[in-house]
């Protein structure tokens, strides 16, 4: 039985040898045919056992001399790898098979790396230590380590193999490694473009041209993965300009002889243009009718055909039926060509779709953050009925964690018919944020702040605070913690602890200290309707009055404790709550104080923001807000008094509109305040990787009404002894803000356009901070 299946395992590895490449077959003595076989003599091996050597012959004693089974027999020990070189000869009737073992790798090395640590490229090797060297392996991983250092951009990286002998037939096997440069795009062309510029067309794709500004991208590499997106992006961009035919016949990457630059053609063919024709709804669903639906087509006939707008009306048609319940449609556009007179007519076919259901939902890239964490912003769980518009909401509602550089949910076939899995595939960027703002104004000199904050403290979505300020007028500390869902539940609970020793000496000739803490609960009413409750404790102290300063400071001068509750109603569509193009927020929030404590007073603030892109890159943006306070019982203090200023009314001081003593000049506050603005963002024609755009504004405002202490009554002051005069102000300015490597950093000037002669101006303002 043993000598047969050994028969048998010489057969299979000779068969095996036949694909062994002739280049590693050695020359061989020529064995002369005739005679028996009466000995078989082993010689070289070390660690192999001679009987296994023998095992892989077809000639055994007893066989006669045949040179073809030798032949064959000198490849099969080949194949095993085991062997760098062989060697058959005949000595009278013995046959002699010296070997030369391949030795065992002991150790392996890398130099010259600095792109990819040694763990990196270790996990693209084949070799290990303790595995027997083989030349044709070695050749191999060459090929992967060529291959890793292409994939990153360096298309001139060399990989040398060296083998060190050590005693017991043991090698160190270094890997040489000259990284060389980055791959750079030297140029890249677009053939058969006439509609548009090559500059045009470089902005809407996402490889560059190779420019020392940018040193901190990768995008000026090449990546074959990139160019064939990029395929994609001149797709969607002409689909958009109404070149229905558009297609790209073939995207070239050459190589130049230094092998440091690529350049990049795109051959396309534009094709003729199109308007809309006739733009109508078929709804085969006998419970919806088109005509209920045709406001929310955004297309219309005579305008350049564009496919997002064909495309955000099947969102908008998808999400109003499935408000309406109806979770089951398809919704599918019916494009007909008119090539004669170039139109394309759509209709929106609205059937029943099929009947799908949420199988499984899975989350990928999330190193840190705990899958619970996105899995919560789902509007769908496992078992739901699918619906594309809660799908999408989806994706909103984690885009606006800003845990995630990169936000994508697809769906995919499930394991039946009726079945569809759900994937949400994101990339981490850093939570973490080191906060730096700084301003200048003509009256109060420079003005900073500096705050540490983590919004995704341990990967579970919680978010930490510990904020400092310093400044002229003001040094703030304060900690705030806030539990997105307290105790499983969709409630975001928190606290404030703070304390702020305020200057107003340059204003107001007097200090404010205050320490306070803030028990919050936030929830969702309704998926955009949100109300969060606050219990607030603090102490204010009006001190170190100056010599000379405004009698009604003096008169309110002393320590007061409140103890309010507020509640904050918000309503938000906005698409982004970080930096929004579209959408609009509306909120309200009332304040009542007299729950302990010496203070009485109830306060409203409302606010409201709408924005608008009116093309590409091109925001428009109105905001507002107001508020009033009124004492019960009571005046209202000058510690719960509005200032505006600063950054809520650019060109004016921080509380430099509004209630000023005659005399001193001192702000006093007021308790009836609006202001808005009105504002454009816009690029500034900059490569889009510089991050930096512009924006013009005008701001509004005003602020009036004061009330008399019970000390100013008694020393009988009245209001004419202060400036309050109910106007309006407003001023005018551009921006510039740059999302730098070291965080977002603005500039902004503006001058006053309408002002009272007390008012105080401030002509520009900067900020910026930096993620960690």
């Amino acid at each position: 039985m043993g000598f047969s299946i050994a028969r048998l395992v010489r057969r299979l590895v000779l068969a095996a040898a036949v694909v062994v490449p002739g280049w590693c077959l050695p020359v061989f003595a020529q064995v002369e045919g005739g005679g028996i076989v009466r000995e078989v003599r082993i010689e070289g091996t070390q660690r192999i056992e001679p009987e296994t050597v023998r095992s892989y012959l077809l000639e055994q004693p007893g066989d006669p001399f045949d040179p073809d089974r030798l032949d064959a027999s000198l490849k099969a020990l080949f194949a095993t790898g085991y062997f760098a070189d062989v060697n058959l000869r005949r000595e009278g009737d013995t046959l002699i098979v010296k070997v030369v073992e391949n030795p065992i790798i002991n150790r392996i090395a890398f130099e010259g790396n600095k792109k990819f640590d040694d763990k990196a490229l270790n996990d693209e090797m084949q070799l290990r230590p303790r595995v027997v060297y083989t030349r044709a392996k070695v050749q191999a991983d060459v090929k992967r380590i060529v291959e890793l250092y292409r994939r990153s951009g360096r298309f001139a990286a060399t990989v040398e193999p060296k083998v060190i002998p050590l005693d017991q037939n043991r090698v160190d096997l270094v890997y040489e490694i000259n990284e060389g440069a980055l791959t750079e795009i030297s140029s890249i062309n677009f053939v058969g473009a006439h509609q548009f510029t090559a500059a045009q067309l470089q902005d809407v794709i996402s490889t560059k041209e190779s420019r020392w500004y940018r040193l901190l991208s990768t995008s000026d590499t090449y990546d074959p993965d990139r160019i064939t997106y990029d395929r994609e992006l001149l797709r969607k961009f002409y689909l958009s300009q109404g070149y229905a035919d558009f297609r790209v016949i073939s995207a070239v990457a050459e190589l130049n002889q230094q092998r440091d630059g690529f350049y990049i053609t795109f051959t396309i063919d534009e094709g003729d243009r199109y308007r809309f024709g006739k733009v109508d709804i078929d709804s085969q669903m006998k419970d919806v009718a088109g005509s209920e639906l045709t406001p929310l087509i955004t297309t219309a006939q005579g305008d350049w055909y564009d496919a997002d707008a064909v495309e955000k009306t099947v969102n908008a048609l998808t999400d109003a039926l499935g408000t309406k319940g109806f979770a089951f449609v398809d919704i599918r556009p019916r494009a007909t060509r008119n090539r004669d007179n170039h139109t394309i007519d759509v209709t929106y076919v609205i059937q029943e779709g099929p009947r799908v259901f949420v199988e499984r939902i899975d989350i990928v890239g999330n190193l840190r953050t705990l899958d619970k964490v996105v899995r919560r912003e789902f509007r769908l769980a496992e078992g739901d009925a699918f619906n594309t518009a809660k799908l999408r909401r989806s994706e909103e509602r984690i885009k606006n964690l800003n845990f995630f550089k990169k936000v994508e949910v697809t769906n995919a076939p499930g394991s039946a018919p009726d079945r569809t899995v759900i994937t949400a595939q994101v990339e981490e960027q850093s939570t973490g944020e080191l906060s730096l703002g700084g301003g200048f104004s003509t009256t109060d000199g420079p003005i900073g702040n500096v705050s540490v904050s983590e919004h995704n403290l341990l990967g579970r979505g919680q978010d930490l605070r510990v904020g400092l300020t310093l400044s002229g007028r003001a040094q703030q500390v304060d900690l705030s913690f806030t539990e997105p869902y307290f105790m499983g539940h969709n409630i975001a609970a928190g606290f404030d602890l703070y304390q702020i020793d305020q200057s107003n000496q340059l204003n107001a000739t007097y200090d404010q200290f205050t320490l306070g803490m803030a028990l919050r609960a936030g929830y969702q009413v309704s998926e955009y309707l949100r109300n969060t409750w606050r219990y607030t404790l603090r102490t204010d102290s009006i001190q170190n009055i100056q010599t000379g300063a405004s009698l009604f400071i003096i008169d309110a001068a002393g320590s007061r404790l409140t103890s309010s509750i507020g509640q904050v109603l918000s309503y938000d569509r906005r698409d982004n709550i970080q930096d929004p193009s579209r959408g609009y927020l509306l909120s309200l929030g009332t304040d009542l104080a007299g729950f302990g404590g010496d203070v009485r007073y109830i306060r409203t603030k409302a606010n409201a923001g709408w924005f608008y892109t009116v093309a590409p890159k091109y925001v428009v943006s109105l905001t507002g807000e107001a508020g009033q306070i009124a004492g019960l019982g009571q005046p209202v203090n000058i510690q719960d008094r509005w200032f505006v200023g600063g950054d809520n009314l650019h060109g004016f001081a921080t509380a430099g509109i509004g209630p000023r003593d005659n005399t001193t000049g001192d702000a006093l506050g007021g308790n009836l305040y609006y202001v808005g603005s009105a504002s454009l963002g816009f690029p500034l024609g900059l490569p889009q990787e510089f991050g930096v755009s512009g924006r013009v504004f005008t701001d509004i405002g005003d602020l009036w009404s004061f009330d008399l202490l019970p000390n100013d009554i008694a020393n009988g002051r009245t209001k004419a002894s202060a400036q309050d005069i109910n106007s309006v102000r407003m001023s005018a300015g551009a921006g510039v803000a740059w999302k730098s490597p070291f965080g977002p950093i603005r500039l902004d000037l503006a001058v006053p356009v309408l002002r009272q002669p007390f008012d105080k101006s401030e002509f520009f303002r900067i900020s910026f901070g930096t993620r960690f």
